[in-house]
């Protein structure tokens, strides 16, 4: 009897992860989902420098910018709330002191053309067709850093504006890295402050943008994280509190999904021996002065040694 649908999914036989890649994650919170799970197993990994960004145009712009050394000045921030903000980042860059974000905005921009030159894989991840545009400066944000709304019109990107925005970025990275590979994904975070049916005309859109740019010859390649999760788990007790996110259980779900299908069988193999010293990192003992700890410790750092040497790309330093 069978209790669940399951899309099929093969692995892929080309441009595979391993533990020699480079992998930038850009995009919505799902990202970091996946993101964190990278940095868990020791990949090389570069995680949404500007923060969560939710929308295609917002990505965009952190690429255009990111490549073009558009450094941010002063007057392109906004002081609210005893704190400045640029609406082209996400609120844990907001800083008290205007120096201070502008120079972190700049040497994040620097760091994300190099993460993007040396990268083997982007991973980009969509979560919404909505966005804000600033009536100041005509301008559509990232983020309104709970600016007042009436500062602001809520628009639908539609499919060929998504589409466009895609295949802009997609040029402008191989401008500068002509052999990355890219990995589309939707984000299965439901975005329900804009509506239920508002939601599904947003992913909708995502979806239908995607497809049209994806191309497998190309090394333009999409996984279903958004069909997993509506289709595979279908069932609210996936999951977090507040019905909207999944919870580490999906989570854990969906990269297994993933690990099937981008990663090859040796680094499937390392990630076990990885997993095993973060446990054994993790683990507390009731007397940390014994001389069985003290022996654990001991054989857990020539592990790490031992793993360390054999990878030389992976580092528990972290």
């Amino acid at each position: 009897m069978k209790l669940q649908t399951q899309i099929p999914l093969n692995p892929q036989k080309l441009s595979q992860l391993d533990y020699n890649s480079k992998v930038v994650l850009l995009g919505s919170c799902f990202s970091e989902n996946m993101g964190s799970k990278f940095e868990y197993y020791k990949f090389q990994t570069a995680i949404n420098p500007f923060g969560i960004l939710f929308h295609p145009l917002a990505i965009e712009r952190l690429v255009t910018r990111a490549i073009n050394s558009d450094y941010y000045l002063g007057d392109e921030l906004i002081f609210h709330n005893e704190q400045w903000s640029c609406l082209d980042a996400h609120s844990t860059w907001n800083r008290v002191a205007q120096d201070d974000l502008i120079n972190i905005l700049n040497g994040q921009l620097d760091n994300t053309l190099q993460q993007l030159k040396s990268a083997t894989h982007v991973i980009v991840t969509l979560g919404t067709s909505w966005v804000y545009r600033h009536i100041a400066s005509d301008r559509i944000v990232a983020n309104c850093h709970k600016v007042p709304q009436k500062q602001f019109l809520k628009e639908l990107l539609s499919v060929n504006a998504i589409s466009q925005s895609l295949e802009a970025m997609v040029a402008l990275i191989r401008g500068v890295n002509p052999k990355v590979n890219f990995i589309f994904t939707v984000s299965p975070v439901r975005h329900l402050k804009d509506g239920f049916i508002e939601n599904t005309r947003s992913k909708s859109h995502l979806i239908a943008a995607v497809h049209d740019v994806v191309d497998p010859r190309q090394h333009l390649y999409y996984f279903p994280s958004y069909e997993i999760m509506m289709d595979e788990l279908r069932d609210y007790r996936f999951y977090n509190t507040d019905m909207l996110h999944p919870n580490a259980l999906a989570i854990d779900y969906i990269w297994g999904k993933f690990k099937t299908v981008w990663l090859m069988e040796e680094a499937l193999e390392i990630m076990d021996a990885v997993a095993s010293i973060q446990s054994k990192k993790a683990h507390r003992p009731f007397n940390p002065k014994s001389e069985k700890h003290l022996a654990f410790l001991n054989q857990l750092q020539l592990d790490i040694k031992a793993l360390e040497k054999a990878h030389p790309n992976i580092t528990f330093d972290k």
